[in-house]
């Protein structure tokens, strides 16, 4: 059993961090808006003895702390935005706080506390230690709209470290070498000419013909791209009846791939085929970028540091009233009995157990990526909900807001926390890191995908 100070100080420190996650759940806020939760955490820091910046990058409710001084420079990545629509009492029937407010449906809450708790271990290993090293806490806005931290690499973020350690609660216990999707982001909207549907239509030029064929060539455009690529989209305006022309509708577009050349590809392909129905209705066409990330690009030496470390510390003990909380959600799940038939949900209903290393790609996307092709970077994983659990759902906010997502915050930073104390003891391990990640970048460099001209989102009243 792994016994350091690294994750002794979690420990001391775990009733602060579970009382710090559960306010910032029970103040949900969502991508950009998150200003309670940056303060709160930023207090927290400050308290703990960090130099403490808000608004870094130019990001209101992003946050810059730092402790220590020398090398290793090793950042703590988190995060604490709440999604639209999921909010969710402490129950195992879908059952709402507010209905149609925020709610912790991926788990944020834990995700930035958890980092804290790694940052908070790491100091305490150098301080114990003596030895040098810096630590480096950012707080992240956003992820949920996937550019949080590209805005804040377009601000200069994350290039002053020698490598980056994120965590994120889910459904399993380990760490990935496997690939995820980058994405861009795009709302197209169209501009045409209204007229009476029924007697003046020929003098009518429709915004939403222009969508509609705009879709219909995606459409076919997806059977010419690589099978990496996702194109999904939503029909956000379609006018207002159906005697009246719309002059005026417009479509929200996510390209993903497992490559940045393979969505810029694919994304200038579909701004050709939104050209060709803007000149097919006579509409005008107006893009509206939104942002994009990079895929993932994990770190095999980081990787097997993370994963030795998780084996070496206790995994939570779940108590009865647990599981059976975490087997209630199981049934309710729409993806029970599938994942029954498969054999998935053998054992127990929270995931008790390590996995070898895994090497799965994932087509969701993160904006982990974007640090990732700046510096060695890895996402560690512990499991905060019940197995069955779909991804941004109300069982996860459930969970998050009791023992079980806490239980697995706290293992959680302790996996970060001595993750970073062994590299901070073997500055080889860091070498090696870089040297992998040299390998896989091929010579090439970051170039934020959010050109300078689009502004920052700002919280909203």
């Amino acid at each position: 059993m792994l016994d350091i100070a690294a994750t002794r100080a979690v420990d001391q420190a775990a009733q602060e961090l579970t009382e710090l996650a559960q306010k910032i759940w029970e103040t949900p806020e969502t991508a950009y808006n998150e200003v309670n939760a940056c303060q709160w955490l930023a207090d927290y820091l400050r308290q703990q003895g960090f130099t403490v910046e808000v608004g870094y990058a130019g990001l209101p409710t992003a946050i810059r702390a730092t402790w220590g001084k020398g090398h290793p420079v090793i950042g703590f990545l988190g995060e604490y935005d709440a999604l639209p629509g999921l909010s969710q009492k402490i129950c195992t029937q879908k059952d709402p706080v507010t209905p149609g407010a925020p709610g912790q449906g991926c788990g944020h809450n834990l995700l930035g506390v958890a980092c804290i708790g790694g940052a908070l271990g790491m100091k305490a290993h150098l301080e114990e230690t003596g030895k040098e090293g810096t630590v480096v806490f950012y707080g992240c806005p956003a992820e949920e709209a996937l550019t949080g931290k590209t805005f804040m690499a377009r601000g200069g973020a994350f290039k002053e470290l020698d490598v980056a350690l994120a965590w994120h609660g889910g459904s399993m216990n380990g760490v990935n070498l496997g690939t995820s999707n980058g994405l861009n982001s795009a709302i197209f909207h169209f501009h045409g000419v209204t007229a009476h549907a029924g007697g003046d239509p020929h003098n009518g030029r429709s915004a939403l013909d222009a969508v509609e064929l705009m879709n219909v060539g995606a459409n076919y455009l997806r059977e010419h791209v690589t099978s990496d690529v996702r194109i999904h989209y939503v029909i956000k305006e379609g006018g207002t009846a159906p005697n009246i022309v719309p002059d005026n509708a417009s479509v929200w577009y996510y390209v993903r791939a497992m490559s940045r050349q393979a969505i810029e590809d694919t994304y200038a392909r579909l701004v050709k085929v939104a050209e060709g129905a803007a000149h097919m209705t006579e509409t005008k066409l107006e893009i509206e970028f939104l942002g994009g990330c990079y895929n993932s690009m994990s770190n095999k030496v980081l990787v097997e540091v993370a994963h030795d470390m998780m084996e070496q510390i206790p995994l939570p003990q779940w108590t009865e009233e647990e599981l059976d909380f975490a087997q209630k959600l199981n049934l309710e799940s729409p993806q029970y009995e599938k994942m029954k038939a498969a054999g998935l949900l053998d054992g127990p209903a929270i995931c008790s157990v390590v996995p070898p290393i895994a090497n799965r790609n994932g087509y969701g996307s993160s904006d982990v990526g974007d640090v990732q092709h700046i510096v060695p970077c890895i996402m560690v994983s512990t499991a905060t909900c019940n197995r069955a659990a779909p991804g941004h759902s109300w069982q996860i906010t459930a969970c998050a807001g009791m023992s079980i997502g806490h239980k697995g915050m706290l293992y959680g930073a302790k996996v970060l926390a001595a993750t970073a104390s062994k590299l901070v003891d073997d500055p080889t391990l860091v070498e090696k890191a870089q040297e992998e990640w040299k390998e896989r970048m091929h010579g090439d460099t970051y170039h934020c995908p959010i050109p300078e001209e689009i502004p920052i989102p700002q919280p909203q009243k």
